[in-house]
């Protein structure tokens, strides 16, 4: 998949997973048709400003193929994952490329750039993301000194579970290419992330610092994250100790 040639340079693109539709704003172009967004719905509101009027085409698990027809495309973003088995139809509206992998950004953004016919500008986001990381990373070298690179865990409270989200994750490759590194990488398998339903297994995220994703939306979420703090296990770990726990916004 995702071989698709695409002639000129297409208007009316439709992007069927969250990534596409972020690439395709940085790119400067406006979708004429989007998937609805996961939370803050139908559409992210930082995206809001962007894609006023812009049509909605399904969850992204679940587009609807009579909608996205009746966009008159002329080129879908789409990801092999969510989309492999509605690929034959969707290539049957319009040129459709399928991603293989959505949460490498980078990809994303040079893979539309090169259907879009506007590489240079793919260029120009990739070149200022580098830019950035490389200042973010030597003032991080110039706060910690010696205990720098720290190491970090990423992790996100569900009503029932822990997620701990691993290196080869969104997050995860951002704060790797900044530089942090992960207390015990052979302890995880190969993913994106890990379930932790057992408190027992609260050591195996230890690290020097903690981003916490939370949705403030769900009253359940908050309750359990209570409650593995208050756990005896979770008070022994360093970041914890250190006061280095970050709640951020998941969005």
């Amino acid at each position: 998949l995702g071989v698709t040639t695409v002639d000129g340079t297409p208007l009316r693109i439709v992007t069927l997973f969250q990534g596409a539709t972020d690439s395709a704003v940085a790119l400067g172009i406006k979708p004429v048709g989007v998937v609805e967004s996961w939370t803050e719905k139908p559409i992210y509101r930082y995206l809001r400003p962007a894609l006023q009027g812009v049509t909605l085409v399904g969850l992204e698990t679940q587009p609807s193929l009579e909608t996205i027809a009746l966009l008159k495309p002329d080129l879908i973003v789409a990801s092999t994952f969510r989309h492999e088995k509605i690929y034959g139809l969707l290539s049957q509206i319009a040129p459709t490329i399928a991603l293989d992998r959505v949460s490498e950004f980078k990809e994303t953004v040079q893979m539309m750039g090169v259907a879009l016919n506007r590489e240079d500008k793919a260029n120009e986001i990739l070149s200022h993301w580098d830019r950035r990381v490389d200042s973010l990373r030597d003032r991080l070298k110039a706060r910690f000194g010696e205990r720098w690179p720290l190491s970090v865990s990423i992790l996100e409270f569900r009503e029932d579970h822990l997620r701990t989200y691993l290196p080869a994750s969104f997050a995860g490759s951002v704060l790797s290419e900044i530089g942090f590194v992960w207390s015990r990488p052979e302890s995880y398998t190969a993913g994106v992330m890990q379930k932790l339903t057992s408190k027992e297994s609260i050591p195996v995220v230890d690290a020097d610092l903690f981003f916490v994703l939370l949705r403030s939306d769900k009253p359940a979420v908050a309750q359990n994250y209570r409650d593995w703090q208050a756990h005896p296990l979770w008070q022994r770990l360093h970041a914890p100790q250190q006061h280095q726990v970050y709640p951020v916004d998941n969005v």
